[in-house]
């Protein structure tokens, strides 16, 4: 048997942060990875055959990372500015327009004004993301520490902004401050992406301050890919043991030590044990009862374009595409398309948004006329998927398709590229197809539902990385403050640890 400090479950991009800081101080850290690969969801590929195109395949775009984990581990990784936010195309009194907004708000005048007829709107976005970013100033600096309270959080927040987005349902305060149904829905997407909710649920606030808490979400230059081979050529060079096609199919404790048992029946064992993996897979391993929580529930398609399709309103297809892209995505038609996957049927207009990184990194592609595309479907949860997978994804992608042509001047299939086997440059992948690749349980892209990134006034837990098992914790995206491509939980986990006086 094979004695280490740490033993880490799993080689995403969080087991690979940990792994490294705890290296940094001279700790015997052995890496399994079931796959015979490391990186997880943040991995990139190029799947289509014959042609470069490096496609981050299971997540997008970063805003969480905080600048001190790249800072602390010398990391060489950039993240790329999208020059506009996002596009929304509309059809309005039988004319096609769009929503274009800019990263300086006081360039959205114009395009909030030819969609509601009055400035108002674009006052009340403006002002509140003014509240949106003072929450976010005060919240992130936090996320490297150890847990705030909520009475410590809240005391420094104004009592309406903590309210509006902690206390009462984001649905509701969308409601009170905004009238128009596309600008709502605009803001509600960032309190659903991953996550299988009504506006009116509180899954959707905690959803959303995930997605606002680290600031503008920026395109990974090499793609997503990038960090993990910086994260493993840096962890190899620390000295981590970094093993795949090693899977775990038991954990053990005592008082003193964890041990991880293969499916070979290799054992190993570590002072502490690190779970990169989801929660319920780690119960699982443990052998304890699993807790249910929320399926996934989006539909990621993989894309190389052959050119940028044109729109019907006459927007440059550069701006339309360079930041993030909405379709059927209102908060009439996401509320409408969730009680429709809630009872077990397709939405019939399904919300979906779509993003081009080569337009803002053309490093990932060979050329100046191809694009690589991704499309991102909410309301798509695992069971609708059960009886028939294939067939399921085939009928989203027809529709997925269909909707975003009806803004576009030509079918986007005449934009395919075709890769060296003659097939159409298109992958898709459903929440089924998450779990069996990397694991993901039903699909879920948080691993479990996700939490306020504080504590109660009463709770013990420190870091937010804890279980119940003094020599276990979780630096995967099932911690308090995991989800995301950030590295949080990754950093929170090895600090835990480095606390411990045993080690």
């Amino acid at each position: 048997m094979k004695n280490y400090d740490v033993i880490i479950v799993g080689a995403g991009h969080n087991g690979l942060i940990a792994a490294c800081y705890l290296a940094k101080e001279g700790k015997k850290v052995l890496i399994l990875e079931a796959n015979n690969e490391v990186g997880g969801a943040t991995k990139s590929n190029m799947p289509f055959k014959g042609l470069k195109a490096i496609i981050s395949s299971y997540s997008y775009l970063v805003s969480l990372m905080p600048s001190q984990i790249i800072s602390d581990l010398k990391l060489n990784f950039e993240t790329i500015p999208r020059r506009i936010l996002s596009y929304t195309p509309y059809l309005k009194n039988n004319e096609y327009n769009g929503l274009l907004v800019h990263r300086n708000s006081n360039e959205n005048t114009e395009s909030f004004q030819k969609l509601t007829g009055s400035n108002k709107e674009s006052e009340n976005w403006s002002k509140f993301y003014e509240r949106i970013n003072e929450f976010a100033s005060i919240v992130q600096p936090t996320l490297l520490k150890p847990l705030p309270t909520k009475s410590e959080l809240k005391n420094k927040i104004p009592a309406d902004t903590w309210n509006m987005l902690v206390e009462q349902p984001i649905g509701k305060t969308l409601d009170e401050q905004f009238s128009d149904d596309i600008i709502k829905g605009l803001i509600l997407t960032d309190g659903l992406i991953g996550t299988f909710c009504s506006a009116y649920e509180m899954q959707a606030n905690i959803c959303f301050l995930y997605h606002i808490i680290g600031g503008e979400w920026k395109v990974p230059k090499g793609g997503m890919g990038a960090l993990v081979e910086e994260l493993y050529q840096l962890a190899i060079k620390s000295g981590v043991d970094i093993r795949v096609n090693s899977k775990v199919k038991a954990i053990t404790q005592n008082e003193d030590s964890v041990t991880a048992t293969l499916e070979n029946n290799e054992t190993l064992k570590g002072k502490f044990l690190l779970s990169n993996a989801a929660p319920q897979i780690l119960e699982r391993l443990l052998g304890e009862n699993i807790q249910e929580t929320l399926e996934g529930s989006q539909v990621k398609i993989n894309m190389l374009l052959k050119k940028l399709p044109e729109f019907k309103s006459g927007i440059n297809p550069k701006d339309a595409f360079v930041g993030t892209l909405h379709i059927n995505e209102s908060f009439s038609q996401l509320q409408k398309a969730y009680n429709e996957a809630k009872n077990g049927v397709i939405p019939e207009e399904l919300p979906l948004e779509l993003y081009c990184h080569s337009l803002s990194d053309p490093s990932v592609i060979n050329n100046d006329t191809n694009q690589s595309l991704t499309a991102f479907i909410l309301h798509t949860p695992a069971k609708l998927f059960d009886e028939n997978n294939e067939e399921t994804k085939r009928l989203i992608k027809n529709k997925a398709l269909d909707a975003i042509n009806q803004y576009l001047v030509e079918p986007i299939e005449n934009c395919f590229e075709i890769d060296q086997n003659g097939n159409q440059c298109l992958e898709i992948k459903s929440p089924i197809d998450l779990q069996k690749e990397i694991a993901l349980p039903r699909g879920n892209i948080f691993h479990k539902n996700l939490s306020f990134p504080f504590k109660d006034d009463d709770s013990n837990a420190k870091w937010g990385v804890e279980t119940k098992h003094p020599r276990i914790f979780i630096c995967g995206a099932g911690a308090i403050r995991g989800g995301g491509v950030s590295g949080i939980p990754g950093h929170n986990a090895a600090m835990a640890i480095l606390e411990q006086e045993q080690i």
